[in-house]
């Protein structure tokens, strides 16, 4: 097992942007507009004649200077006023990188503080495993991490969060928050049909599904409905057919997998559905399916593969045609990954954050299983660590996200 050590003092946690706004009780947001952002023409003009980098046509100059990393962006902005005008606003810096094509992956972990139980974002690059914060969510302070449900658009670097809890007086939230890394600020979006907390959701075809959860007086639901990003709209689709909070849920071959997870005493089997959006129907998930998901979910080369609780950890992914559950060869989750944790995935890469935000990156290897009647792929995994600053020691993760930029 290879770990990469970050300490406190060789990579301190940087703000990925200045904060750009005030918090409200009616979640109202008041944005700082940076004099950066809309340059005047005097400025434009005074600084247009000089070059990026001495030598170097502009064009190559600013392809080399989006690949700086953020933590270097203070000290380069002193360089020149054209730097500072680049680095110095992160809306231009990433607009530029996204004009350019540019598609690194950076790891947003929700996160809250064990004691006080105040919740915040942490981000990781994942290039240069460097940490940094965004804006405070605009949020009230009393809620329940765990009842919030995150979802992202990777590839549009952007990020959702919905519903929620306040945990004083266990009220579901029907709040929806859109995060842009682009302009790195968030912004309250329309709210959905049906406060929820607990409840499943998932992406597909960049549209966002919630369904079931608690609801007031943590009656569980069987409604679900959809929201179209772009239109801002959140509609009905049909019910599930069950009252049922979620425990974990995933994407799949275009459809939304539900599960409850086993619920103590374990006396019964948990019950999983899984909708359909073509034929907007639910039916219920295969008995091998949902009795083996006993841990949180990531899809990886079209399959779902399950970071067990149990079982020492190990990975585990579902094969759909025996209903069954197989174990991938390779080590278990390595020991600094401590329970609750948050698990996703990049292509062939397996991000599990634990507790004190401590990083376990697994590497998915797929092969043929050689001597079977019929294609069948055997997958293993390589796990290394990443360690978290010393700062981050009583943080625990709820949930992570993949965002590229």
């Amino acid at each position: 097992m290879q770990r990469v050590r970050l300490s406190s003092q060789q990579t301190p946690v940087l703000k990925l942007g200045d904060s750009q706004m005030t918090l409200s009780p009616k979640f109202r947001l008041a944005i700082i507009k940076s004099h950066l952002l809309n340059p005047s023409s005097d400025l434009e003009s005074s600084i247009c004649g000089e070059p990026l980098i001495p030598g170097l046509p502009d064009d190559v100059a600013l392809n080399c200077l989006l690949r700086l990393p953020v933590h270097s962006h203070a000290a380069c902005r002193v360089v020149c006023k054209r730097w500072h005008q680049l680095l110095g606003s992160k809306e231009r810096f990433f607009t530029r990188r996204k004009e350019l094509g540019f598609k690194e992956p950076w790891l947003f972990v929700f996160a809250f503080h064990k004691c006080t139980g105040k919740i915040q974002w942490q981000v990781l690059d994942l290039t240069h495993f460097s940490w940094h914060s965004i804006p405070l969510m605009p949020c009230k302070d009393k809620v329940c991490p765990h009842g919030f449900r995150c979802v992202s658009i990777p590839h549009e670097g952007t990020l959702f969060v919905c519903g929620g809890m306040v945990s004083d007086v266990d009220c579901p939230l029907d709040l929806v928050l859109k995060y842009e890394m682009q302009k790195n600020r968030w912004t309250v979006m329309n709210q959905m049909i049906t406060a929820r907390s607990f409840f499943a959701s998932g992406v597909i075809d960049g549209k966002i599904y919630v369904a079931g959860g608690n609801s007031t007086d943590l009656f569980e639901l069987d409604s679900a409905e959809v929201l179209d990003p772009i239109q801002g709209n959140w509609n009905s689709v049909a019910s599930m057919g069950t009252n049922m909070a979620s425990y974990d849920a995933a994407v799949l071959n275009g459809k939304l997998l539900v599960t409850e997870g086993w619920l103590w005493p374990f006396y019964v089997a948990p019950r999983g559905q899984v909708y359909d959006p073509t034929t907007n129907n639910w039916e219920t998930m295969a008995i091998g399916l949902r009795e083996g998901w006993t841990g949180s979910s990531v899809v990886v080369y079209g399959h779902l593969f399950v970071v067990s609780e149990l079982e020492r950890m190990k990975l585990k992914v579902y094969d759909a045609a025996s209903d069954s559950w197989e174990a991938i060869e390779g080590p278990p989750l390595p020991e600094q990954i401590c329970k609750p944790f948050a698990v996703n995935a990049c292509d062939s890469t397996i991000y599990v954050v634990g507790r004190n935000l401590h990083v376990a990156v697994g590497r998915i290897s797929q092969l043929i299983k050689k001597g079977t009647c019929e294609n069948k792929w055997s997958f293993n995994v390589s796990w290394h660590v990443v360690d978290a600053p010393e700062c981050f020691s009583d943080l625990t993760p709820s949930s992570s996200q993949v965002l590229f930029a």
